[in-house]
């Protein structure tokens, strides 16, 4: 159980409710979608769909998180806040980390195969871009927005699985992931804005300092909520999203309050705890909706 643990914490598991209730988003607009033009899965596919969404979302980040780690353990080992990381710690070795990674890679490329072709197609796009990140803070400020571009693929990706086509509204979703997560990136990578600086590390906070980053985050979440408000005109969505909507800003507008340019203390709580519980509560709203409209 203790390995289980390791590798949990090695991707930061518990994460992963930033991007999949908006793969469960994704997923449920999928079925509506269907049923509107008079298509119906049997109960048995939607749930072997689901399944293979759920694994597929896992894989996929567990991939991308480990290969971050892998790919930066030298810098986390000469970092005082990231020295503690299972690999630069010791508690992982750094091959085994590889291997964790490829063996995710693997069985993701592997569930897309099982849900539709274009998935499958698909997959190593998908794969390139979220692993590709962990190059982009060696060469570009702009690696914030390569990561959103890598979580935003979970709405799109879920709905894909379950329609095999694309469309403009899970694609809104994809957007105003996009700029939330890029602007909640900023926000936690000001942490590290003097030690990236010294190793001359890409990030905005090091490039345009921490108080130009955080006036960037504000305007990143701010474009985040106008993609969801497009999302929910164009979406003829039930009430209820607009109730969703409105603790998704509330809680972007608390997170960008708490953190000051002269005082970060609170980042963590407003990484982790605000954005949380903003994606967490959206997705109630939104999915309940769509639920009592199909």
């Amino acid at each position: 159980m203790s390995t289980v643990k390791n590798y949990l914490s090695l991707v930061k598991f518990s994460h992963t409710i930033f991007a999949m209730p908006f793969a469960l988003i994704g997923f449920v607009l999928g079925i509506s979608a269907l049923k509107n033009n008079n298509i119906h899965l049997q109960t048995n596919e939607v749930v072997i769909r689901f399944c293979l969404v759920l694994v597929c979302m896992i894989t996929a980040r567990s991939a991308a998180m480990g290969f971050n780690r892998y790919l930066d353990r030298h810098f986390d080992q000469l970092n005082p806040r990231t020295a503690i990381r299972e690999i630069p710690a010791g508690i992982i070795k750094a091959e085994k980390a590889l291997g964790f990674v490829i063996a995710n890679a693997m069985i993701f490329i592997i569930a897309t195969y099982f849900i539709n072709p274009i998935c499958f197609y698909l997959a190593p796009v998908a794969l390139f871009v979220i692993l590709f990140y962990s190059y982009t803070k060696r060469f570009t400020y702009l690696c914030h927005l390569v990561l959103g571009v890598g979580l935003s693929l979970a709405p799109i990706g879920a709905y894909l699985a379950v329609t095999g086509v694309f469309d403009i509204l899970p694609l809104l979703f994809s957007f105003a992931i996009i700029f939330w997560v890029s602007g909640f990136d900023i926000i936690y990578s000001l942490q590290d804005a003097e030690f990236d600086k010294s190793l001359a590390l890409y990030s905005m906070p090091s490039h345009w300092g921490v108080k130009k980053a955080l006036s960037i985050s504000r305007v990143f979440h701010f474009f985040s909520g106008v993609f969801l408000w497009t999302a929910y005109f164009i979406g003829n969505f039930h009430s209820l999203f607009l109730i969703g909507l409105f603790v998704f800003n509330i809680l972007l507008i608390y997170q960008q309050s708490i953190v000051k340019p002269n005082d970060l203390s609170k980042v963590n709580l407003a990484f982790m705890t605000a954005n949380g519980i903003a994606s967490i509560v959206f997705s109630i709203f939104v999915i309940t909706g769509i639920i009592l409209t199909i």
